[in-house]
């Protein structure tokens, strides 16, 4: 169980970032009067949006690994 949490929170860390990148080039873009997105469908906004909530997800997962190491380290039932 272990290894699937750290692997969708590497896998969420690297979306997010992908989304950042998309979002400050549709910026730079959108300046030139061009879009990056699918027919414009998401605005750098959205998609910065979007990253938020995949680095949400991470940090929720980051705090429950570390929790279960410090329960796991003290001998306290979880």
């Amino acid at each position: 169980m272990e290894k699937v949490l750290t692997g969708a929170m590497r896998l969420l860390f690297i979306i997010a970032f992908g989304l950042l990148a998309i979002a400050v080039s549709e910026v730079f873009a959108n300046a030139f009067g061009y879009t990056i997105t699918l027919r414009g469908n998401y605005s750098a906004g959205r998609l910065l949006e979007f990253a938020i909530v995949c680095l949400v997800f991470v940090v929720t997962l980051l705090l429950r690994q570390i929790r279960n190491q410090l329960n796991r380290g003290s001998g306290r039932p979880s």
